[in-house]
């Protein structure tokens, strides 16, 4: 006899949602992840006072006013803006594209000499019909920045050259006319006081939790404990990829204690050229603007560098490479899928999707909506 209504195999934003929501609405749920700890890639430690993000910065955005009233039940979030910086060559922009990004490359001070700027670069490429990200990025802000600002860093990400990858990856390119300097444009955006671990562990209160359970190495038994599994794992890997696996790409974190108060003076700076090894360069402590958890000025910092590389079994996938080939390889395990009567497969890894973090929380209440 099965105990449980839901075994819930992944406890990141998705599997922790849906969790807490069927927890609501009264179903008997079990929460199990092959990490040991809770969270999933929005896992945040405390070290020296510094709320570290192991598995690269997240920073929470959203316009959707229900994912924002939810999330703010289990937390409160700090009114931090992420306002990234991009060094190329020891050169600093501003990011996204803006007005000190326009005058730093070409010196323009108004608004309309930038369009006058942007639209004279854009019609020197001579570019109609892009068909590839290259001629796609330079097609929306002209060759300068592209050359500076997009191809390096696009290059080291994917691990190809950009004529190789497809337009749509870079389909809109944010770019105002604007001295604003926020990255997101979105009515709701900060980070959780005390971190996501915090905010994943009330979401998950009264629930049973097992980390360090490989479910796919014991699913025989594991779903047998419940009436349906929820599972947010990669959907080739379930389906012991009998059509082939899935490519992702995944990062290597690499973190360094200094003995020093600031490292970078910003939270995010980018690598833009093709040299540097890695795309960027986290320092954590100006997440929550040097402070630690009792308004007191942190001495130290940590910093992480952030290494793409091609993803090999036994990494964390983190980016689909959703491509026509991957694009259809997919849609076949999405049909196998469809037949599995008591398993549902969701979040980033099961929908293989790279997915905003409210969206990952929509997705999971729409999930639970359903199941209420």
């Amino acid at each position: 006899m099965a105990g449980y209504d839901y075994l819930v195999v992944g406890a990141g934003l998705y599997g922790s949602v849906f969790a807490s929501r069927m927890k609501e609405a009264g179903k008997k749920v079990k929460v199990i992840d092959r990490r040991h700890h809770i969270g999933g890639n929005v896992y945040t430690e405390k070290r020296d006072g510094i709320h570290v993000h192991t598995y690269g910065a997240h920073i929470f955005h959203t316009n959707d006013e229900r994912v924002w009233e939810y999330v703010n039940r289990f937390t409160r979030f700090n009114n931090f803006v992420n306002s990234p910086i991009a060094n190329y060559r020891g050169e600093i922009y501003s990011l996204p594209f803006n007005m000190y990004t326009f005058n730093r490359i070409w010196g323009v001070v108004t608004p309309e000499e930038a369009r006058e700027r942007i639209e004279l670069s854009k019609k020197e490429s001579g570019i109609t019909d892009p068909s590839n990200l290259e001629e796609q990025a330079i097609s929306l802000v002209g060759r300068e920045i592209y050359e500076k600002l997009i191809k390096g860093y696009t290059q080291k990400q994917w691990g190809r050259d950009c004529k190789e990858l497809p337009a749509f990856i870079i389909k809109r390119l944010p770019v105002r006319y604007t001295y604003n300097n926020n990255y997101f444009n979105a009515a709701y955006q900060g980070i959780p006081v005390g971190g996501y671990t915090a905010m994943i562990e009330k979401m998950l209160e009264g629930i049973e939790v097992e980390t360090g359970v490989d479910f796919l190495r014991n699913r025989a038994e594991l779903e047998k404990e419940a009436v349906t599994v929820l599972f947010t794992g990669a959907i080739d890997e379930y389906f012991d990829h009998v059509f082939g696996r899935l490519e992702y790409r995944t990062l290597d974190f690499r973190d360094e204690e200094l003995d020093i108060p600031n490292f970078q003076g910003n939270a995010a700076v980018n690598y833009t050229d093709s040299d540097t090894g890695f795309t960027r360069i986290i320092e954590h402590k100006w997440i929550t603007f040097g402070l630690d958890d009792d308004g007191v000025e942190i001495e130290k910092t940590i910093i992480t560098r952030e290494y793409p590389k091609s993803y090999e079994p036994g990494d964390e996938p983190y980016y689909p490479v959703n491509d026509a080939k991957n694009t259809e390889l997919f849609k076949k395990y999405r049909a196998l899928a469809s037949e599995k009567e008591n398993v549902v497969f969701g979040g980033r890894l099961g929908d293989y999707s790279y997915y905003d973090m409210d969206v990952v929380i929509r997705k999971a209440l729409e999930e639970a909506d359903c199941r209420s």
